[in-house]
């Protein structure tokens, strides 16, 4: 098991909020440590053959790089360490363990042997570090500065998060370091449609290729090109030229964005909240409608969807209400890993731009145009009734969320981007060059 990347970023504005320290450690050979269970033997490695016992081979009591088990192993190596530490796993993400000395609180960030120790007592988090230490051969990387190839920067209370550095590798890789920006991820209103033959191996590799790498970034720091991104994989199998065509456009976009990142502001005193929305049949092809949502802490995203919907909405409404139960599991996820934690939450706000929705979800009572919904769908009802979540509508011109539903046109998209809490963290003059050339004076950021 390992740490989700909405847990990270989720703790990240958190710490942004409550002024945490995060140190950041890395284990060397991390797999070696595990021990095995099974019953496993390896030859003699060349060079290290005992004479005259050629013919023997080695029983393996510990774990090596490239066997199967090796990963499990270390895991229960690990785990067994932290209890010892004081640590309990938390049962909302296997990746994260907790130490709790009074009030103070120790959380430990897993990622096979990546490791983030943060909390609000330095002394503490300090200490639970140098247990690490000694445990294991370990590197000492600090305060946090990157994690799961995302750069962290910290001002005060204010942390970022980009992935920067991997963005710049793509872009040589694809050859469009120096291409022209884009305004938006899609052009306006551009539908793909599936190809008309069989793609060649050298494309499928190429477009496969590209989706793997824009998938990375998306799903990491940069929710903006999160529609556009799901939308092109769905052709992955089978592409044409004009989708590969797409992916470049893409790829102009992130040119003249590779700037942004993932700002909380932990002085803003902002909680969570979720908006969410739909677009009906917008799949020409299936007619299934999409969904997005997406989450905030500290006035920064901390989750976010867009994917089709499994089934065929009959209605607008449907569609909505479909797409609030989707983001009303996911609110769930987050109250319950914030209970572990010690924090308890009133009911989380969820807004939508669609006032039938609301209704359905906030009265239970079954009519001929909702009767045939999918039973599981009626899970927001049952949270709305238990006061752990709440409804609020929001007009659909001021709904951000719509952003994750379809390809707006430039100033609809400058509009709702940086309500994604999507920043510039340059100086300012650099900022100031990429957003002109951006807008070319047709609507002003802000």
């Amino acid at each position: 098991p390992v740490v989700r990347y909405e847990t990270v970023r989720i703790l990240l504005g958190l710490g942004a909020l409550e002024n945490w320290v995060f140190e950041a450690l890395d284990v060397k050979t991390a797999f070696m440590y595990g021990e095995l269970d099974e019953e496993l033997y390896m030859k003699q490695p060349e060079g290290f053959v005992i004479k005259g016992q050629e013919h023997k081979v080695l029983r393996l009591l510990k774990a090596l790089y490239g066997l199967k088990q090796a990963s499990n192993s270390w895991w229960k190596a690990l785990t067994k360490a932290l209890s010892q530490f004081g640590f309990k796993r938390t049962q909302s993400d296997a990746g994260i363990f907790i130490f709790r000395e009074g009030n103070k609180l120790v959380i430990a960030i897993i990622y096979v042997d990546d490791i983030l120790l943060c909390g609000s007592h330095r002394d503490l988090v300090l200490k639970k570090k140098a247990e690490f230490m000694k445990q294991w051969e370990c590197r000492d990387l600090g305060e946090a500065r990157e994690f799961l190839g995302m750069r962290i920067r910290r001002q005060g209370q204010r942390i970022s998060i980009d992935q920067q550095s991997y963005l710049q590798k793509v872009l040589q890789s694809v050859g469009m370091t120096n291409a022209k920006p884009a305004p938006t991820p899609l052009p306006a209103g551009y539908q793909p449609e599936p190809a008309k033959s069989p793609a060649t191996p050298q494309l499928r590799q190429r477009y496969q290729s590209m989706v793997g790498s824009l998938l990375y970034l998306m799903i990491g720091t940069r929710p903006d090109i999160a529609f556009a991104v799901t939308k092109m994989a769905q052709f992955a199998a089978n592409p044409s030229e004009d989708h590969l065509d797409r992916l470049k456009y893409i790829c102009r976009y992130l040119v003249g964005s590779q700037d942004y990142c993932i700002t909380y502001n932990g002085a803003s005193n902002k909680g969570l909240i979720h908006f969410t929305d739909s677009d009906w049949a917008a799949d020409v092809i299936k007619r299934r409608s999409v969904t997005g949502y997406f989450g905030k802490i500290a006035d920064g995203t901390i989750s976010w969807v867009s994917h089709a919907q499994k089934t065929v909405a009959l209605s607008s409404t449907e569609a909505e209400y479909m797409a609030l139960s989707d983001c009303s599991r996911q609110v769930m996820w987050i109250k319950s890993l914030f209970s572990e934690l010690g924090f308890m939450l009133e009911p989380l706000p969820i807004c939508g731009d669609n006032q039938g929705s609301i209704f359905i979800a906030s009265n239970p009572i079954q009519e001929r145009r909702t009767k045939h919904i999918d039973i599981r769908y009626h899970f927001i009802r049952q949270k709305v009734e238990e006061g752990e979540v709440e409804l609020f509508f929001v007009p659909g011109n001021t709904n951000p969320a719509d952003l994750l539903t379809k390809n707006l046109g430039h100033v609809k998209f400058l509009l709702f981007r940086p309500l994604l809490g999507l920043t510039i963290n340059t100086p300012k003059k650099s900022a100031k060059r990429t957003e002109l050339h951006l807008a070319r004076g047709s609507v002003k950021r802000g």
